[in-house]
């Protein structure tokens, strides 16, 4: 599983003219999953995303999380996230789960999210054509693996 982490001032998500979801200051995250991720991927990476030091303290510093912070959370599957890059001059996707086994294990990550973080998690659709808009602050930008 690899989550892409972006510390945003607010971000939102938009199907055919809907928005489908929206947060304020938080975290946009878009969600790779890859073949075999499973459950012990999904709490690990739900309480690491949520417990990831991003956010400033009163010195400044990157460490505070978004569990600290109680800010927004709004998670995106991102099959091209998985993609195999290593060579050519074209993506390659067997390293992405194929799309039931990846909708499983996201629906899987957005109700660990929601049970470990109620004040407020979004989604966008999952399969659909979307139209992401955020505001990078920072720019502050990880990467994470499972």
């Amino acid at each position: 599983m690899l989550l892409l982490l972006q510390r945003v001032t607010h971000a939102s998500v938009e199907v055919e003219g809907e928005t489908v979801g929206a947060i304020g200051p938080g975290l946009l995250v878009l969600a790779g999953i890859e073949p075999g991720d499973g459950a012990a991927e999904v709490g690990k990476m739900a309480r690491r995303l949520l417990a990831y030091r991003v956010f400033a303290d009163d010195e400044g510093r990157m460490n505070r999380s978004l569990a600290d912070t109680g800010g927004g959370l709004l998670l995106v599957s991102q099959f091209t996230l998985a993609a195999d890059t290593r060579s050519g001059l074209r993506p390659g996707f067997s390293t992405a789960a194929p799309p039931a086994e990846a909708e499983r294990t996201f629906s899987a990550l957005v109700a660990e999210c929601r049970r470990l973080h109620p004040r407020g998690v979004e989604t966008g659709r999952f399969g659909a054509h979307m139209a992401i808009s955020l505001t990078n602050d920072g720019p502050v930008t990880f990467l994470l693996r499972s």
